[in-house]
């Protein structure tokens, strides 16, 4: 509580420095992540160090090690909370109201929000598809990929409900192979070029999928 003199409890006992010290605790490391964050995507995960996360920070190793023993702990911690983020912007992207639309409405609803998410957290493509990632960040991107292609499954089967299960999966993982080939290059694209990028993914998905469809969609 502002005010409230060092060592005084205040009304639910807790004393207000260590709550000013945890508050500065999380400010700073939310400060090493968005740094780690920077590195990762200029030099990817394998070449960066914490020396790099520290300077780019402005703090020194020693400030660093305080927080996180070593890079693999940052990566654990930045891939949690964006893995975490990834779950539930899924979970927005693939809402059962979405399924009801006509195809191209439905690409637009689906892949705006994914590629959206990804062009705000660069960090995300380059920790999660770089070399050497920690084994705890790739088994959770593993499950994450699992979910998204059950999730992409799904929707085929109500616009596809004659596909069987290895059609309806076999054309799941060209979906999500064709997305991740465009995302490389929209990523590496900004304004209208990358608007055309994304313009040019809708096309191809929209052109690969629209012979499949043999369930009635409303226009």
């Amino acid at each position: 509580m502002p005010g409230t003199p060092k060592g005084k409890t205040t009304e639910n006992g807790e004393t207000a420095a260590p709550r000013r010290r945890q508050a500065r605790g999380e400010r700073r490391v939310s400060q090493l992540l968005a740094a780690a964050a920077g590195v990762f995507c200029r030099t990817g995960y394998a070449a960066a160090s914490t020396n790099a996360i520290a300077r780019e920070a402005g703090v020194s190793p020693g400030t660093l090690y305080q927080f996180f023993p070593n890079k693999e702990a940052i990566a654990v911690e930045l891939g949690g909370q964006l893995l975490q983020q990834a779950h539930e912007m899924h979970g927005q992207a693939f809402l059962p109201e979405n399924l009801q639309r006509p195809l191209p409405e439905l690409l637009d609803a689906v892949l705006d929000p994914v590629i959206a998410f990804n062009c705000e957290n660069p960090a995300f493509w380059a920790l999660m598809h770089g070399s050497g990632i920690p084994g705890a960040i790739d088994q959770e991107h593993q499950q994450l990929h699992t979910n998204l292609l059950g999730r992409v499954e799904g929707v085929l089967h109500t616009f596809c409900p004659e596909a069987g299960p290895a059609e309806l999966t076999r054309t799941s993982n060209m979906i999500l192979g064709i997305f991740k080939s465009s995302l490389d290059l929209i990523l590496a694209h900004e304004g209208a070029e990358r608007e055309a990028y994304i313009a040019e993914l809708k096309t191809v998905l929209l052109r690969y999928l629209e012979p499949m469809i043999t369930a009635p969609h409303s226009d």
